[in-house]
């Protein structure tokens, strides 16, 4: 009985992006408990657009979560409707990022909320609560940081690079505005020196644009090479190609290797287990001369039993699956 109230009062904190992380996050959510489970979103991707805050890897965690995201484009809410979106292109606005009309509802609602005076965090806790999402969300700062593009025609916010540009423009340099001054999140950060935490999970994301973000904040990258618990990293690459988005192209643009070798050389030194997918085996023993241990498995998450089974395959590895 002992055993059992020690495994329920564990917890797992995972360090995610938008679509590529949340796969992993739904199937994590299938097996911990609700007072288990942290998720910390990367907020580097925020931007005011049309008068309005928006954060996109929040908003698609939070979608994902609650059972509604869109399966079709990956982000946005399901059954969306455009009105709002064709009135605009009448008048002539800005359409470039496109927002469904009940998404805009969630756009609105913490706009007002942050002008207000409210923090992001307790925003993303009232957005949960009105769609019933039960697992801790938290967004990894409350403050101001934002991801920065260089590129040969100038710098670019992440949004600008990565929707009306659609990664096209060569990546030179990226960089953190704002990282100097904006601390993390507290509940999260403190989580990892808490005797309770049983492992940190970096989720399948951008290495450069979702991760990076997180551990550029100050205090982070000691913390978790401090931590008692175990940190282990899924790839986003697999045979060279990543997942979902432009990671690949931009490991080969800022001149590393595009394969999975390369992401765990840039997370080594506050790593403890970095899994590579089946595709990947070969790599196996050059990733463990990093001082490395080395889970193999299948990454690719098709369909909800994937996600479940690299989930359970990942606690177990903690004794929590």
């Amino acid at each position: 009985m002992a055993s059992q109230s020690r495994q329920k009062s564990a917890r797992v904190l995972v360090f995610s992006g938008g679509v590529g992380g949340a796969k992993l996050v739904w199937g994590l959510a299938q097996v911990l408990a609700p007072s288990q489970l942290v998720i910390v979103a990367n907020t580097g991707d925020d931007f005011e657009h049309g008068g309005l805050q928006l954060s996109p890897d929040l908003d698609t965690l939070l979608y994902t979560l609650a059972g509604k995201a869109n399966t079709v484009t990956g982000w946005g809410l399901e059954a969306e409707s455009w009105n709002v979106m064709k009135a605009l292109e009448g008048l002539g606005g800005e359409t470039w990022f496109r927002l469904g009309d009940r998404d805009l509802a969630t756009h609105l609602y913490r706009s007002q909320r942050l002008a207000q005076g409210d923090s992001l965090t307790e925003v993303t806790a009232a957005l949960c609560r009105c769609h019933r999402v039960a697992h801790t969300l938290l967004p990894m700062t409350d403050d101001c940081l934002r991801t920065m593009v260089l590129t040969p025609e100038g710098e670019l916010s992440f949004q600008q690079y990565f929707v009306r540009e659609a990664c096209r423009p060569r990546v030179l340099k990226l960089r953190f505005a704002g990282c100097e001054r904006a601390r993390p999140q507290p509940d999260w950060f403190e989580l990892l020196a808490s005797p309770s935490l049983k492992a940190v999970i970096v989720c399948p994301s951008n290495p450069f644009l979702s991760v990076d973000p997180i551990l550029a904040l100050p205090g982070v990258r000691a913390a978790l090479r401090r931590s008692r618990a175990p940190v282990m990293a899924v790839s986003p690459i697999v045979a060279g190609q990543a997942l979902r988005g432009p990671a690949a192209r931009i490991m080969e643009q800022l001149g590393l290797r595009a394969d999975a070798l390369a992401v765990a050389d840039h997370y080594h030194e506050w790593l403890d287990l970095f899994v590579l997918d089946q595709h990947d085996a070969g790599l196996a023993a050059a990733v463990r001369q990093l001082g490395l241990e080395v889970l193999i498995t299948n990454t690719i998450m098709q369909g909800p039993q994937d996600k479940r089974q690299l989930a359970e395959i990942l606690l177990a590895k903690v004794g929590l699956s």
